[in-house]
């Protein structure tokens, strides 16, 4: 093993020896799950946003000895200074340890590293951290405290651990150092308050993977434990960015921004010497340019907006010098901002006579979801220098203009009887059980909305099975879970906008859940005026086709929307689906369009975990046509728990469950509960940088 970890080290070494020197030290995954060096932890943490996928042949055998083994690792930074991971260790990936003569070890463990603040990082960086946090058996349980110092090229770090393993590992005084001389190489020794070990890392350059992400292989080539029969193991990490926001080149603010006719953006007409008109001024009239160059810069405004893809697109102006601009959004489905953005640039773009007031009112299916109202000038100026202006946001409608006069057809690109299809991934798994270190079933999953009238329509569901594994065949441990081929949702839905921020929706007809159901849900929906607070209260009513029976759920939500940090809190009381009642708690901290996630439930069991959320489309889908749109889901979600507080970790699936449609309040109108004037504030710049993305 240390003959071909070593050649495995030269080729990589060889390979790399172009690269310049390393300006920064590397953060790195230990064999044990958190950042660190090998077996104990730095006081650096992941960075926000980013994950980290790993694996290594150092089994930690229930604290007693290493042996060659299976270690799976999860890593992710959640935000600044905190970081969460798990492991998975196995001796075997698919015996089945019931029926094997010895006692296998496979354990789910979860691990927490905070890095203190107001410690000036020049002085040293100082962490807490925890191992094995909750869980049944906690093999691994451990907490820390370490500090770190950066010199030059070294890293040097120290700290005290305790633990009950009998080896003696993070249970006691630890320390470590690093040396990186380049960005691709480093060497690091540490005592584990066991043992001295050494390691190699040696990471792929990122331009190298298309700047995916970043590679990294591990060799320990020297243990002095007394608990191992090898002293060298090996291990590989892959790190990458679970968002990475697009940045664009700033541009300095000014009071007068010149543009040259040669510039990308000569299109804007900028004229400062001209005294603004007021548009309460009953003489404003006089300062448009003539009824038919207005007519013709809403009509050019209309066709653009129409050829990016909205619905029900209207344009319209006054006397008064104002113009408004109605749409539906049902291309950038990803996040409603980026339509926002680029109707808001096509204004600014466009419109060109001077001292126009804008008024934009977005809705889907003709219910209101968000309505701006602001000057041209002054949008056109935050385009071009980044000024921001002056923009009043209402939640839901805004009074109209009066005396409009409309360009064209009333209605242009009607939203109704046109079929959108979401395809998705469907996916249950369990890790670390039994039967094996990952089982699954797969289906790819087709949902149809189509909508026919006000806040109404038909939605369509059914999924063909891809894969599984031998734990989930038809005759297997987990038959009753696994995704089969079928037609599982055939339901009409109902939506209305009421006053006061209330949203109420009702869908009726046929579910599959396992057994055959007519059922009625509804749901009834309150944003506060801001968007920080809603409350949400879910009933469900379901009749077995085949027996004489039924089944209900019934639920009230919270969530708070932290605008300021991406975060979002969710509270959730009541029966639920399979008749067991309590209480679930989840933190979302958000990465543009993804999340991560860590979540509680009490309710049969108490249960932790860890999700993640990322959309699988692009940032604007294909635009509907006649016969409709196909699209991939904007928001695909996946999670791993493990029961807390009991001496055995029982599976247990579907806890804290509702029956789940992919039409929603949430998801088709609330913008997965982000859509409210603060978000907008707190995400202002968005607007910007998707006009310069597809202008």
């Amino acid at each position: 093993m240390l003959k071909a970890n070593t050649l495995l080290i030269s080729g990589l070494a060889t390979l790399c020896a172009p690269v310049l020197a390393s300006e920064k030290i590397n953060n790195y995954q230990s064999f044990t799950g958190y950042t660190g060096l090998i077996n104990t932890p730095n006081a650096n943490v992941i960075d926000v946003g980013n994950i980290d996928i790993g694996y290594n042949n150092m089994l930690d055998l229930r604290g007693k000895e290493y042996i060659d083994g299976h270690n799976f690792s999860f890593a992710a930074g959640l935000f600044d200074g905190f970081e969460v991971s798990g492991l998975i260790a196995a001796e075997s990936m698919n015996d089945n340890l019931f029926l094997v003569n010895e006692k296998q070890l496979r354990d789910v463990s979860f691990n927490a590293k905070y890095q203190l603040p107001y410690i000036p990082k020049d002085w040293l960086t100082v962490a807490i951290g925890a191992k094995d946090i909750g869980g049944a058996a906690n093999n691994y349980e451990t907490y820390y405290a370490v500090a770190s110092k950066e010199l030059w090229d070294f890293r040097f770090s120290a700290g005290y651990a305790v633990s009950d393993r009998a080896t003696g590992q993070m249970d006691g005084p630890f320390a470590g150092i690093e040396w990186q001389p380049f960005d691709w190489f480093a060497l690091q020794a540490e005592h584990d308050a066991d043992a001295f070990n050494a390691a190699v890392k040696v990471t792929v350059p990122k331009k190298w993977l298309y700047d995916i992400g970043e590679l990294t292989f591990t060799s320990r080539f020297y243990s002095n434990t007394d608990y191992s029969e090898e002293d060298t193991s090996w291990g590989v990490n892959f790190k990458i960015p679970l968002f990475t926001k697009p940045e664009y080149e700033a541009i300095e603010s000014a009071p007068e921004p010149v543009v040259s006719e040669s510039d990308e953006l000569a299109y804007f007409k900028l004229n400062a010497n001209k005294e603004p008109v007021t548009i309460k001024d009953p003489n404003a009239h006089r300062y448009f340019e003539s009824n038919k160059e207005m007519t013709r810069q809403a009509a050019t405004l209309k066709h653009a907006l129409v050829k990016d893809g909205f619905e029900s697109v209207q344009v319209g102006f006054n006397n008064d010098k104002q113009i408004v601009v109605k749409f539906e959004n049902s291309t950038f489905n990803r996040n409603d901002l980026d339509a926002i953005g680029l109707v808001l640039g096509r204004i600014s773009q466009y419109v060109s006579s001077e001292g126009i007031e804008f008024n934009v009112f977005m809705s889907k299916q003709d219910i209101p979801q968000l309505s701006l109202k602001g000057n041209v000038d002054e949008y056109r100026e935050f385009i071009l220098s980044q000024k921001h202006p002056e923009v009043v946001v209402y939640q839901g409608a805004m009074p109209l203009p009066r005396a409009l006069t409309w360009v064209g057809l009333m209605n242009t690109n009607s939203p109704y009887f046109k079929p959108r299809v979401t395809f998705s991934p469907a996916l249950t798994n369990a890790y670390a059980t039994e039967l094996g270190v990952y089982d699954f079933s797969l289906a790819l999953r087709a949902d149809v909305d189509i909508p026919l009238w006000q806040g109404a329509g038909i939605n369509l569901g059914g999924q063909v099975s891809v894969a599984n594994s031998d734990d989930f065949d038809e005759d297997a441990a987990f038959r009753y879970y696994r995704e089969e081929s079928e037609f599982d949702r055939a339901t009409l839905y109902q939506t209305f906008a009421l006053p006061y921020g209330i949203y109420n929706q009702t869908q009726l007809g046929y579910y599959k859940e396992r057994f055959d159901f007519y059922g009625i849900q509804n749901e009834t929906t309150w944003l506060s005026p801001e968007g920080r607070h809603k409350v949400s209260a879910n009933i469900g009513y379901f009749d077995y086709q085949d027996y004489d029976a039924n089944r209900d759920y019934q639920t009230i939500a919270y969530q708070f929307n932290w605008v300021e940090h991406d975060v979002t809190f969710h509270a959730e009381v009541g029966k639920f689906w399979n008749e067991d009642s309590g209480i679930k708690v989840e933190s979302r901290f958000w990465f543009g369009d993804s999340y991560l996630a860590l979540y509680g439930e009490d309710t049969d069991a108490r249960k932790i975990g860890f999700a993640f959320s990322i959309p699988l489309s692009p940032r604007k889908d294909m635009s509907v046509t006649r016969y409709g749109q196909v699209k991939g889901t904007e928001a695909w979600r996946h999670s791993i728990g493990t029961r807390i507080g009991e001496s055995q970790n029982t599976l247990i699936f579907n806890q804290a469950y509702k029956p789940v449609n992919s039409v929603s309040i949430d998801r088709k109108y609330l913008n997965q509960g982000r859509l409210s004037k603060a978000y907008l504030y707190a995400n202002f710049s968005r607007l910007r940088d998707v006009y310069l993305e597809y202008k």
